[in-house]
């Protein structure tokens, strides 16, 4: 070959390419030994100098992001039954069906609605249509796509009576169609301003349930291992020798479609009793548990308020305005509010919570509380039977049976009523009903003279449910039995008013007319107290309407950080 690839160099190659570096390398071999080691020590902390500038230069222009990992255990009260959104009923059911399941909409950490299965939504200018985009990626646990029919199927299962869901009054008489297979639509018979919360309902796969009866839907498998769109998936699930469950484990879902949450795994260890709950935490057995006060909890408003409810169809002395405004005044909810339960309520005396932007019904003096509660019986006609001890008016006399959940919270506030009306002349008997039972034997069928319990009254404020004519009767939730007309109105006005300020003002019509009316000695609006897990990072707790709300964000907690370039880090 004449001529080479190669093209020849015209560099000197017997020239060092460092001059400088050569000639001192030169200088320092030709030291004496101590001296070069003196100089070999130079040079290193020089270079170690050197070094730690560059990575700390580095370090300052890195920004800190959470990374993928960790884990943390949490204690619950009660076995789960049914895992699925629409036939939750305990709140560790809703817990689980809030880390599996999606909806249309989720709850951002400032309590506001974000779309999460959905990419966009419209509303018509009539506010009777709304119509829903889902996202391209949007899968459930199984890799199959969510569509506009997983959702019509979820809500007409909503909607079936037989299925006798919780979710039903949510969705009664609302039409839901797929437009196509990423377009839902929903059609309501008037308009109703809160309907963008009811988009937060779980969304059902289709062609596991189809197929699956309203008899045997309880008894599916699906209840105990759901397959949902949710940010986690069930790992596994530990029983006892019995088949009871003692303990849940999910995992962070890949293909959740506002990205993999950043913890591996929540797992959930299952207890009887709030007591041996509140000793295991104490003990490190568990990482967090919710309503236990302890060191480091935080705490969020908590949408519900408390308190006696009086039913005038089984105690006739409850149609006197004067007898229920007297049991009302009678309570000390000071004992209520800091005594039993430590601070974490506020005390109140109309149906709407603190925290609602209206001015609420004040709290009258606890001193002469007794007194005032007496005067208030007299005016009306009643007279104190020092020997019979019991207030009478004619042949009528004044006597309270109390009914409530026979779990400890109430039980205590339940026993501290009692004494308050017993310290007014007030024979009172208190009854304890297990939770389930309160609700099929007592509160459906209004077999109480009083109830004492709790209105989750929603990031909505809407209260029409509670305190409608139209919902005195089950599955209707008015348990006081109340009707007044000039309310009734209010509450419609409610439901179909979106302009914020309209709406505040009928809130705090609502909540000063009902108020002054004394169908219920409202008692107390609690605090959600949650004893997060050392080390996660990231909890933001919004509003809770319900305990399960404090998972809103959970895809979003994490345990560990990385540093990466600017340009790297996720967008959020």
């Amino acid at each position: 070959m004449r001529y080479g690839w190669k093209q020849l160099s015209t560099r000197d190659t017997t020239r060092p390419r460092f001059p400088l570096v050569a000639e001192t390398v030169s200088y320092v071999r030709s030291l004496p030994a101590s001296d070069r080691l003196i100089a070999y020590v130079l040079f290193g902390i020089a270079a170690a100098t050197l070094i730690a500038g560059a990575f700390a230069l580095q370090r300052s222009f890195l920004v800190a992001e959470p990374a993928y990992g960790g884990s943390f255990r949490e204690g619950l009260v009660g076995t789960p039954r049914f895992v699925n959104p629409l036939l939750a009923l305990t709140d560790t059911d809703r817990d689980l069906a809030r880390l599996t399941y999606a909806g249309l909409m989720g709850t951002a950490a400032d309590g506001s609605l974000v779309p999460v299965l959905a990419e966009r939504y419209e509303v018509a200018d009539t506010g009777l249509v709304y119509t829903f985009t889902l996202r391209e990626d949007a899968t459930f646990h199984d890799g199959t796509p969510v569509t506009a029919d997983d959702v019509v199927f979820t809500v007409q299962k909503a909607q079936d009576p037989g299925l006798k869901s919780p979710e039903f009054p949510n969705w009664a008489g609302i039409r839901a169609e797929a437009v196509d297979s990423r377009t839902v639509r929903f059609t309501l018979p008037k308009a109703y301003a809160p309907f963008l919360e009811k988009t937060t309902l779980g969304v059902l796969p289709a062609h596991l349930w189809r197929s699956v009866s309203n008899q045997q839907f309880p008894f599916s498998p699906l209840m105990v291992r759901p397959v949902g769109a949710g940010p986690f998936e069930v790992e596994s699930v530990r029983q006892d020798r019995d088949g009871t469950i003692t303990g849940y484990s999910v995992r962070a879902f890949g293909g959740y479609v506002l990205g993999r949450p950043y913890l591996d795994r929540i797992s959930f260890r299952i207890y009887d009793e709030e007591d041996d709950l509140a000793l295991a935490l104490a003990n490190g057995k568990v990482d967090s548990a919710y309503g236990i006060p302890a060191e480091g909890a935080v705490t969020a408003p908590y949408a519900r308020v408390f308190g006696v409810f009086f039913n005038p169809n089984t105690n006739a002395a409850f149609e006197e305005l004067s007898v229920r405004r007297a049991l009302s005044l009678a309570i000390n909810r000071d004992a209520i509010t800091s005594s039993i339960l430590g601070g974490y309520a506020a005390p109140v005396m109309g149906p709407v919570p603190p925290g609602s932007g209206i001015n609420v019904t004040p709290v009258p003096s606890l001193e002469n509380r007794i007194r005032d509660a007496a005067a208030a019986l007299e005016d009306a006609g009643w007279a104190y039977d020092e020997e019979a001890r019991i207030w009478a008016k004619g042949e009528e006399s004044l006597r309270v049976t109390l009914r409530t959940s026979n779990v400890p919270e109430l039980k205590v506030i339940g026993q501290q009523i009692q004494s308050d009306w017993a310290a007014l002349g007030v024979p009172t008997s208190l009854e304890l009903f297990e939770p389930s039972d309160l609700t099929q034997n007592v509160i459906r069928p209004r077999r109480y003279d009083a109830l004492l319990f709790g209105m989750v009254v929603g990031r909505d404020r809407d209260l029409y449910a509670f305190w409608h004519t139209a919902e005195r009767s089950d599955p209707g939730l008015n348990i006081a039995l109340y009707s007044n007309t000039e309310v009734d109105a209010l509450l419609e006005r409610l439901r179909g008013q979106s302009d914020p300020t309209l709406r505040t003002e009928a809130l705090q019509a609502v909540e000063t007319q009902i108020a002054s009316e004394y169908p219920a000695a409202f008692t107390h609006a609690p605090e959600f107290v949650y004893k997060a897990p050392s080390g996660v990072k990231g909890i933001t707790l919004p509003q809770i309407a319900s305990p399960s709300d404090r998972f809103s964000t959970a895809s979003t907690w994490y345990r560990y950080t990385q540093e990466v370039w600017p340009f790297l880090a996720r967008k959020n």
